[in-house]
């Protein structure tokens, strides 16, 4: 509970979540806003709130005619200031920690009307979505976006706390950087006074931090906006926070024990959540068992590969796949045909992008597919034997490519995760994913692209085939690079980074940056490398994403004071919106018809 003692009190003493059976007796003064009015003819309740809760305000007989004509005008959202003596209650609440006692007022003074709103303002409101979003400031006055706030602090709070006791410096980096075009798209900004140049909104303060590490400060951090112009989604906003580290003179050991450390302060501390040592898995794992970088752990169905086993059957949609998995949903073999039929027509949904699905079904009456025209009942048992199938399961089947095929698989292993409840809120499994590939190769740009980012170490096994003068095999080259996954969601990610100055020039030469491009672009931070520059590392956590995993939502928005919406706008202030033709004229931009 907040003590206001050392704070002003020309409008309360206290805060209408603080009084309790002790008050009994005292003379208090408290302010905030009319949550409702309950007229009972002889009594007339008033629930007053503010941020740190709720206290009854009372009127009887007693109450002079004055307050009580007072009383009548009051609205919801009013904001009033009121002095009175606390009184136990004789019908107590226990769903409210004030709820012991109530105010009989001796005062009120009206500081603010309020027009009636446009929704409740009640835990569960009548307000939709977009209505919501419009009057955001009204929908912070409920409970659970003021509670998914004061957990952002807290959560805020414990990460500062750890660092600092770890001897790192939280360090401010600049906003109003340069643009480079690896990765997602940058927000620009145009310069007035450089004019026909622009700034760049930093997607992550990468290059900085590196630049702190050449400085000698070998052990930073920094919660920190950042800005991206990507497709958004329920875990993605255009801006966003991280926690973002860097640390000198380390190993991967080194920065997976200090942040795995982190992470067990941080979900002791905010859930009192322990964990013992995290488990590692290899991206290869990874994709061949999940399908995904990020998998769910909670839940075993792993995803196995039975190509060889399906093909040769003059089955043209087997014999023509690239790839051919399946998961075996335990205690599913009573699915009926139209749960079937339904579970089709989810994997065909363009979001998964599956053509169908195939099943084999081992039930009381034996062993029963939707392919029995080109499989033996003995090839179908062999099938089941791969997947560790029995009596009683039901096996799920999908064919095509290999990158799809294993995509939408992953997909449907989170889904029948969900439909059998094998994802249960307030169970967390934790995974470090290592050696994920360093590059990957765009068939339509001919060209390797950094899976990470330029500055992302090969694996020391891996630098020789990193530094050779072809492309022939770097496909298998690995990165030193780290996630950190909770629940099937990534909340981190990092790297040990590029060093030594051979390295990065190297790095640029794949990525297909000439030395002009490279020096235009990079310049700064390879001539910092001249000067002395220490092995680092580190990783940023999705600090949105992490308080939504501790507060139980999928969607980061609730913990974000003033989030935008699917189209990435701000409905509240009309954001982004045009700019005066005068404005574009300073910039140095061109006026047309679209921007006028």
């Amino acid at each position: 509970m907040c003590d206001i003692n050392h704070l002003q009190k020309m409008y309360r003493t206290h805060t209408c979540g603080e009084l309790r059976i002790k008050n009994v007796g005292e003379t208090v003064t408290l302010a905030g806003w009319v949550q409702r009015v309950r007229n009972l003819g002889a009594v007339t309740f008033i629930d007053l709130r503010d941020r740190y809760g709720i206290t009854q305000l009372a009127l009887d007989d007693k109450t002079p005619t004055a307050l009580r004509e007072i009383a009548t005008t009051l609205g919801r959202e009013f904001v009033v200031q009121i002095t009175g003596k606390v009184v136990e209650r004789s019908a107590k609440n226990a769903k409210i920690p004030t709820g012991e006692v109530e105010i009989q007022l001796v005062d009120i003074q009206i500081l603010n009307s309020a027009e009636t709103p446009p929704f409740t303002i009640e835990d569960q409101s009548d307000g939709g979505e977009e209505l919501r979003a419009k009057y955001r400031y009204l929908d912070l006055r409920r409970n659970p976006l003021r509670q998914a706030l004061e957990l952002r602090h807290h959560v805020a709070q414990e990460t500062r706390k750890f660092l600092d006791n770890q001897g790192f410096m939280e360090i401010e980096t600049p906003f109003l950087i340069k643009s480079t075009p690896e990765g997602a798209r940058d927000f620009v900004v145009p310069s007035r006074v450089h004019n026909g140049e622009f700034y760049a909104l930093p997607q992550s303060p990468q290059t900085f931090k590196q630049l702190l590490m050449v400085a000698g400060y070998d052990r930073y951090f920094q919660i920190v906006r950042c800005f991206r112009d990507e497709d958004l989604r329920a875990d993605r906003q255009p801006e966003f926070t991280q926690i973002d580290c860097e640390m000198a003179f380390v190993e991967r050991e080194d920065i997976l024990s200090t942040f795995g450390d982190l992470m067990r302060h941080l979900f002791k501390h905010v859930l009192n959540v322990e964990f013992g040592d995290f488990p590692r898995m290899t991206y290869a794992d990874a994709m061949r068992d999940y399908g995904c970088d990020k998998p769910d752990i909670r839940f075993d169905m792993k995803i196995n590969e039975i190509t060889t086993l399906m093909q040769g059957k003059n089955f043209a949609v087997a014999d023509g796949a690239q790839y051919i998995g399946g998961i075996c949903a335990k205690g599913c073999a009573a699915y009926t045909r139209k749960q079937l039929d339904e579970l089709t027509e989810w994997v065909k949904r363009p979001q998964i992008g599956a053509t169908g699905l195939m099943y084999i079904r081992i039930g009381d009456e034996g062993i029963k597919s939707s392919v029995d025209k080109f499989y033996t009942p003995e090839e179908l048992q062999k099938i089941a034997a791969v997947l560790g199938a029995q009596k009683g399961d039901l096996i799920l089947i999908l064919a095509g490519t290999k990158k799809q095929t294993l995509s939408a698989l992953c997909e449907l292993r989170l889904e029948m995760g969900n439909r059998l409840e094998l994802r249960p809120r307030g169970t967390f499994a934790p995974l470090w994913v290592i050696d994920f590939p360093l590059l990957e190769w765009s068939d339509e740009d001919q060209r390797f692209y950094a899976m990470h980012h330029p500055f992302t170490a090969p694996q020391p096994e891996d630098l020789q085939l990193f530094m050779q003068d072809k492309q022939e095999g770097l496909e298998n080259v690995r990165a030193n690079a780290y996630d950190f996954v909770m629940n099937g969601v990534e909340l981190g990610g990092g790297s040990i980074r590029i060093h030594d100055s051979k390295i990065q020039q190297q790095m640029f030469k794949v990525l297909g940056f000439s030395k002009d491009e490279a020096e235009y672009k990079f310049g700064f931070l390879l001539n910092a490398f001249k000067y002395g520059a220490p092995p680092h590392g580190g990783i940023a956590f999705g600090f949105d994403r992490l308080c939504a995993m501790f507060g139980g939502h999928d969607s980061i928005r609730d913990y974000i004071a003033f989030p935008k919406n699917n189209a990435g706008k701000d409905v509240m202030i009309d954001s982004p919106s045009r700019i005066d033709e005068g404005q574009l004229k300073e910039l140095g931009i061109k006026v047309t018809a679209e921007t006028k």
